[in-house]
């Protein structure tokens, strides 16, 4: 199969503009949290502070920052609007390439593990792929019916993955529903810690890391609503053991974000050992006073999430600390209606399980014929 180098499409002087020159102009703007959200985004001049990118219908992009988070789109078509996007994006042009082709690859698994070895920083919102080094990175280029055949069969395949996440993100909220419905009028007049053993946080120190061992966490291993133990930072077990002598990690237990995308909690639910930073609050509830499951559930409900939002401190890194957590109202109803509630949850948790591990299948399934499209055996 033909190849190219992706410098060869490569987009290197687009043009740029200051949007605040035009303050009453309605830009499309690329940004990276619009993208997040589904973007772009509609934006007047006056609100956009730096100067952007200029790009056109049919133009690909690839976020070059935090670059373990996949991030690629087609630029739509234009709808009368200018089109601007972040720097933080590295934009590729030319008719060499079907849009949506160039797209899946940019999300593959083969193309990935390349682009990470591009990667420069020093951590968090710090690190960027380099572009100099990106434009290294072959592309395979069969002619432009094959590009649009492999686009077809990979879109349909990625149109079933988008349907299952849609199923487990209909489940989440009908946990939140149920909540909502069954205690929303309830007064809430009791005080998190009074419900409580114990409400404390992670470590406060970054621990000696080790290459393999038990599994160190961060707020991003929780913001799916679950523990997600998927990381690479590990610390020995008997740092672990230090760690948690005086707040053992139990089933049942319920961690909760306090920095950045602040209340998302997550129930304890296994026995494998693990740790996490001090961003993440740990939750012991009296389990003669409260059910876990009904506990986790009222932490992500909208009651919650307003007292948190009206509590946290800080513009670029919004934080809750303990002492305002300790301090949340909720409802308390009779521990036989907690329970009935938490055996619905149970019976909604067991079905999202089933389709999260077809959606794993649909997964590997999709890296699997990526993979074969790109070294073309499709």
């Amino acid at each position: 199969m033909k190849t190219a180098k992706l410098g060869d499409i490569m987009l290197e002087r687009g043009g740029s503009l200051h949007p605040a020159r035009f303050p009453d102009e309605e830009f499309e703007l690329y940004s990276i949290p619009a993208h997040d959200k589904g973007g772009p985004e509609v934006v007047v001049g006056a609100a956009i502070g730096s100067s952007k990118q200029i790009v056109q219908p049919g133009d690909v992009m690839i976020s070059k920052i935090i670059p373990h988070i996949r991030r690629a789109r087609v630029v739509a078509p234009a709808n009368g609007r200018r089109q601007i996007a972040s720097g933080e994006w590295i934009v590729f042009r030319g008719d060499a390439f079907v849009p949506n082709y160039l797209r899946h690859f940019l999300l593959s698994d083969d193309f990935h593990r390349n682009f990470m070895n591009t990667v420069a920083g020093v951590g968090g919102s710090l690190v960027r792929a380099r572009p100099a080094q990106v434009r290294e990175i072959s592309l395979p280029l069969p002619p432009i019916d094959e590009q649009r055949r492999i686009a077809a069969i990979l879109d349909r395949a990625d149109a079933i993955r988008a349907k299952r996440r849609q199923v487990l993100a209909h489940l989440d909220s009908l946990v939140a529903a149920l909540f909502q419905a069954r205690f929303g009028s309830l007064a809430a007049t009791t005080e998190l810690q009074d419900v409580c053993v114990k409400i404390t946080d992670g470590t406060h120190q970054p621990p000696e890391w080790t290459d393999g061992g038990v599994p160190f966490l961060f707020v991003s291993n929780i913001t799916s609503g679950e523990i997600d133990l998927r990381t690479k930072k590990f610390i020995s077990f008997e740092t672990w053991a230090t760690l948690t002598r005086r707040s053992p990690i139990e089933v049942g237990d319920v961690l909760y974000s306090t920095v950045g995308s602040f209340g998302i909690p997550a129930l304890v639910s296994t026995t494998e050992p693990f740790a996490f930073q001090r961003h993440i609050a740990h939750i012991k509830p009296d389990m003669t006073q409260i059910d876990p499951v009904f506990l986790a559930a009222q932490m992500a409900s909208p009651a919650l999430k307003r007292q948190a939002s009206g509590v946290a401190r800080g513009v670029a890194q919004p934080t809750v600390n303990l002492g305002d957590i300790r301090k949340f109202k909720i409802v308390t109803p009779p521990l036989a209606e907690q329970r009935s509630f938490a055996d619905m949850v149970e019976r909604v948790r067991a079905h999202r399980i089933a389709i999260k591990s077809a959606s794993r299948r649909y997964d590997e399934l999709f890296a699997s014929l990526q993979s074969r499209a790109f070294r073309g055996e499709m």
